[in-house]
């Protein structure tokens, strides 16, 4: 499955990744991470272990934003990669339903 968009340009994703630089930066996210809490496996987390997610990767379109960025267990974060919410879920489904086979 290929999920890069070829009109994604370089210096765009690079101009995204420098704003999440700057947005780890503010209280808004300091506030976020000390919940301690991963977005996606709602498992409690050290706040200094959680890492900034793109909800919409910047590889596919998305944007830092707050609406955008969620807080992500480092496990959840590198399972996700470049999937969208709606595909994240999906390949949950499927691990489950493998599981209890």
């Amino acid at each position: 499955m290929d999920f890069f968009l070829s009109d994604i340009t370089e210096a765009e994703i690079k101009r995204e990744r420098a704003k999440a630089r700057e947005l780890r930066q503010s209280s808004w996210w300091k506030r976020k991470c000390a919940e301690g809490v991963c977005y996606y496996c709602q498992g409690i987390v050290p706040p200094r272990e959680l890492t900034m997610d793109h909800l919409v990767p910047l590889v596919r379109g998305g944007k830092t934003t707050k609406g955008n960025c969620v807080t992500a267990c480092k496990d959840c974060n590198n399972k996700k990669k470049h999937m969208l919410p709606m595909e994240w879920t999906e390949y949950l489904g499927r691990l489950q339903q493998s599981e209890e086979e």
